[in-house]
């Protein structure tokens, strides 16, 4: 079990696998008060950042669950690294129909809701491992404005526009399913930067070390599109946010 190669080789350097900035995700900790001890179940954790940081800044306890063999491995070094690998843990698995068997008070899937076949069947999941007057996070792109073209909103990386909402329909959508929207931090322009521009040094590099490798080919053609590709659209047309959500 494992995510597609050129993930590993893109975004092997990156602790964030999301348009967030490691201030963002602080950011998004204290807006969400969170108290020592809550348990937070993260659902395609990554390297494991949120979980760990938290942990160090705000006492909670929790288990992260992704389906990356190094990004797995990556979180589990890092809670070594930060001293708190007594109160996180990572399971490297298939996120998808994953309920936690200890609920959570904060239960998260930033950035992967294919994992329950779109934003209303990760809620779905998320909330069967979650308490009462809990909050769940979610993850999810949207359009900061609408692509004239179906071919633009392909090159934002999007199979259609109708995949992503604007903002305000997002928003209104949690309300359509039975939430409140409690909070939301944004990602910015800096974030998708660092996010997407990231990947650029790792595949010259990974390039450098690897010159004979079969997927060298493919490495490289992203590494000549994708600048101009990010500046072009990414970076113009699509937003990205965490929205924090209760249930009425």
């Amino acid at each position: 079990m494992d995510i597609p190669r050129i993930f590993t080789v893109t975004e092997s350097a990156h602790r964030i696998h999301n348009p967030f900035t490691p201030e963002k995700l602080a950011t998004l900790g204290a807006v969400l008060r969170l108290e020592p001890g809550t348990r937070v179940l993260d659902l395609g954790s990554g390297s494991g950042e949120m979980l760990c940081t938290w942990a160090r800044d705000y006492g909670i306890t929790g288990v992260g669950v992704d389906m990356s063999r190094l990004f797995s491995a990556q979180a589990k070094r890092r809670a070594e690294e930060l001293g708190v690998d007594d109160r996180v843990e990572f399971i490297h698995g298939d996120a998808a129909g994953y309920v936690a068997a200890e609920k959570a008070g904060v239960a998260a899937c930033l950035g992967a809701t294919w994992i329950g076949g779109g934003v209303a069947g990760t809620i779905e999941l998320l909330a069967k491992s979650l308490l009462p007057e809990g909050i769940l996070l979610i993850g999810e792109p949207y359009w900061r404005q609408l692509p004239p073209t179906e071919e633009v909103a392909g090159e934002c990386l999007a199979g259609s526009i109708s995949d992503f909402l604007m903002l305000p329909e997002l928003v209104g959508s949690f309300g359509e399913l039975g939430y409140d929207v409690v909070e939301m931090v944004l990602a910015d322009q800096e974030g998708w930067d660092r996010y997407e521009a990231a990947k650029w040094l790792t595949m010259r590099r990974w390039l450098a070390e690897n010159p004979g490798d079969d997927f060298a080919k493919e490495v490289r053609v992203l590494l000549t599109s994708e600048p101009r590709r990010h500046v072009t659209y990414t970076r113009e047309y699509l937003g990205w946010g965490v929205f924090a959500l209760m249930a009425r």
